[in-house]
């Protein structure tokens, strides 16, 4: 009997090694997916297609006096513009009725960075204009006194980000992301450059992290509007395991609240499916233990 409940148990023990690595193999992200938070805890984001930063009609994204509808030029390169909002998404539904991805960037620097040779460069050299390398870190020092993790070519290891993605680390870069973004109506309402803005402000997407409304962390694949989240402070910053920070929207809305957190809207819109991380550990083997068997 005795060697009979050692094997049984040998052979358990097995089950849970192969189980506990079945999970870990699973939680793999594939090219096409990313982290993100919600309902404090971890989610994974499937992108089903390219971004889309949507212009419409009545809009003018390039500041040269010219409404969309009448200028050709403005619908040849994607302008994802923060603040900005367009009427509808790329369904042709009202924006009123879009999920929400909230998309922390962080607007602080661990080290106070003074060294503008560590902003990251545009990936593939960028587009004309835009702020690169030493002269954005140069900009960025200039507008808010030191070089915030969400441009640096490397990210404090104090903090880590979502986006790039482990499958592509490349700075300014996520799968299925835009790799440029626009800040000039940003930096007018932050009061850090005259307004109304008379050209975009481009610079490389930033590093970043994810969270959605605690109600959509399952959910099918559909489009989401980014919303940009400016979070000022470390201590605020999501931990990778979800275990501290912004990791939910009830804790966002409670750092907007405070003033260390700033929310806008725009008109960049990802698409994807979310799935909310297992629980794990031998909360799983006891649900697959009491399962029917099919």
């Amino acid at each position: 009997m005795k060697i009979a409940f050692t094997f049984l148990g040998l052979a358990l023990a097995t089950g849970v090694c192969v189980t506990l690595g079945a999970s870990r193999a699973s939680a793999q992200l594939a090219p096409n997916q990313t982290n993100g938070f919600g309902n404090d805890r971890l989610v994974t984001f499937t992108y089903q297609q390219n971004f889309d930063c949507v212009d419409e009609p009545q809009l003018d994204l390039d500041f040269n006096g010219i409404l969309a509808e009448s200028d050709p030029n403005e619908m040849q390169t994607p302008i994802c513009q923060a603040i900005t909002e367009p009427s509808a998404d790329p369904t042709g539904g009202s924006i009123k009725h879009t999920a929400h991805l909230y998309v922390l960037i962080p607007m602080f620097s661990v080290d106070n960075d003074h060294d503008p040779n560590d902003a990251m460069d545009c990936p593939n050299g960028g587009r004309p204009g835009e702020l690169c390398g030493a002269t954005l870190g140069a900009k960025l020092i200039q507008l808010f006194g030191a070089v915030p993790e969400a441009w640096k070519r490397t990210v404090n290891p104090a903090i880590t980000t979502q986006c790039p993605d482990p499958n592509n680390p490349t700075p300014g870069t996520c799968t299925m992301h835009a790799s440029s973004v626009d800040l000039s109506e940003t930096l007018v309402a932050l009061g850090k450059i005259p307004g109304p803005p008379t050209a975009p402000v481009f610079v490389p997407t930033p590093n970043h992290s994810h969270v959605v409304d605690d109600s959509r962390v399952n959910s099918l694949a559909i489009w989401w509007e980014v919303r940009p989240v400016l979070v000022m402070q470390q201590s605020d910053w999501p931990a990778a395991d979800g275990s501290s920070g912004i990791t939910s929207s009830r804790v966002m809305d409670a750092a907007e609240a405070a003033g260390r957190a700033i929310e806008v809207g725009s008109n960049f819109f990802l698409f994807f499916s979310s799935r909310a991380s297992s629980a794990g550990g031998m909360m799983d083997m006891a649900a697959m233990h009491h399962a029917p068997m099919p």
